[in-house]
């Protein structure tokens, strides 16, 4: 079975897309490190810090550059995403999008998600993310992988509740040495690849 686009429709938190708002990206995952998203985007700008209200994070699927489950978040009433709210190019855009192999035609890794995030600095943001839309059955990602998220959330200064709770998610030791890298060119990925699990 192919699969399916999902719709605004799949979730409860609808977004109207108009020119008077600028919708911003939201990372939770390894994009949250300086160092992973400045190899995706030329100049990503850090908004702030946001709380994405009734969502959990979810390991998912496997990356065969991290050898392990790659991050998604489900829906979970009463629990909080702490992530970062970026402001991007359009051309960083399109290299984020590329790397995290988002289609809209239902047949990439991940699709563009709408939300509305809380600001540390007291604002509503309207924000698109990334989202699996066939989760399977939760899987462990590799230490590695989830390394990499925590250290962004240090770096970012996420709440230490939050943190911890990332840090003791389960894991499991890489098989190979990770991460496995494939070819980039000025931050854009070689045609015909694609870095699907160096996701957000």
């Amino acid at each position: 079975m192919s699969k399916r686009a999902p719709t605004f429709a799949d979730e409860p938190i609808f977004v109207t897309e108009s020119r008077s708002v600028e919708l911003y990206h939201f990372a939770y995952g390894p994009n949250m490190n300086a160092l992973q998203i400045g190899r995706l985007c030329s100049k990503p700008k850090v908004v702030t810090i946001a709380r994405l209200p009734d969502y959990r994070v979810g390991f998912f699927g496997y990356s065969p550059v991290w050898d392990g489950a790659q991050e998604s978040v489900v829906r979970e009433p009463g629990h909080d995403v702490w992530g970062v709210v970026y402001k991007l190019s359009p051309s960083d855009k399109e290299s984020l999008d590329a790397s995290q192999d988002v289609r809209m035609d239902g047949n990439g890794n991940y699709f563009h998600y709408p939300a509305r995030v809380d600001g540390v600095d007291g604002r509503t943001y309207t924000v698109l993310f990334y989202k699996k839309d066939i989760l399977g059955k939760p899987e462990k990602p590799s230490r590695p992988y989830l390394d990499i998220i925590v250290s962004g959330a240090e770096e970012k200064q996420l709440p230490a509740e939050y943190v911890q709770e990332l840090r003791a998610i389960e894991s499991k030791s890489p098989s190979y040495p990770v991460p496995r890298l494939r070819k980039f060119t000025a931050g854009i990925l070689a045609a015909g690849d694609d870095c699907s699990s160096c996701s957000d």
